[in-house]
């Protein structure tokens, strides 16, 4: 008898210190979290490399503060697509934010616009909904949570009526394609 309560008191012991070590680890945070300010990033090498099309270089004073404010072409280092409302951002993680915009233009329309503006055909990364990728410069894993790039999805897909505006009585009522841009951050390799 003796010999299980100190069989017993050893696998309570072992337990409560992995318990309490587990909680003092950091918990990871549910992804993605919107409206949180962006962390900056950790301070890397400079690279040389050069950019897959002419992006201007977003200044991190261009960079809007709020993140429910809409952002310009000169933050985001891209343009945008004429009549495309912003939506939202999201804080991406390693000090990245990514920015969501509705169209009233089909994917196709869209597509071939971002298609002449980087000179290049982009990724069809899902044809099942369509969703168009253009990724710019080098993704390095260790400074990014996303590749830095514009990403197109078709929302009228299988008979959907589109993405519905989250602004009340917004118009266009619903959004046949959305657009995800994600800038590059200051300083990071391109």
């Amino acid at each position: 008898m003796r010999r299980w309560v100190v069989v017993f008191a050893v696998v309570t012991l072992q337990v409560v210190v992995y318990n309490a070590a587990n909680a003092a680890a950091q918990r990871p945070q549910p992804f993605p979290r919107p409206q949180t300010p962006a962390r900056p990033a950790p301070a890397a090498p400079p690279a040389v490399t050069a950019p897959a099309a002419p992006v201007p270089q977003a200044a991190a004073a261009d960079a809007p503060t709020d993140p429910d404010a809409a952002p310009t072409e000169a933050s985001l280092g891209f343009p945008l697509y004429p009549n495309s409302q912003f939506i939202t951002s999201y804080d991406a993680g390693k000090g990245q934010r990514y920015y969501l915009f509705g169209s009233s233009a089909s994917f196709p329309e869209l597509v071939k616009y971002y298609q002449a503006f980087f000179k290049t055909k982009g990724t069809l990364v899902f044809e099942q909904p369509p969703t168009q990728m253009f990724e710019v410069g080098r993704f390095r894993e260790d400074l990014m949570a996303f590749p830095t790039g514009v990403t197109i999805k078709d929302y009228t897909w299988g008979g959907s009526a589109g993405y519905l505006n989250p602004k009340r009585d917004g118009k266009p009522e619903r959004f046949p394609s959305i657009i995800q841009i994600v800038p590059a951050l200051p300083g990071a390799p391109r």
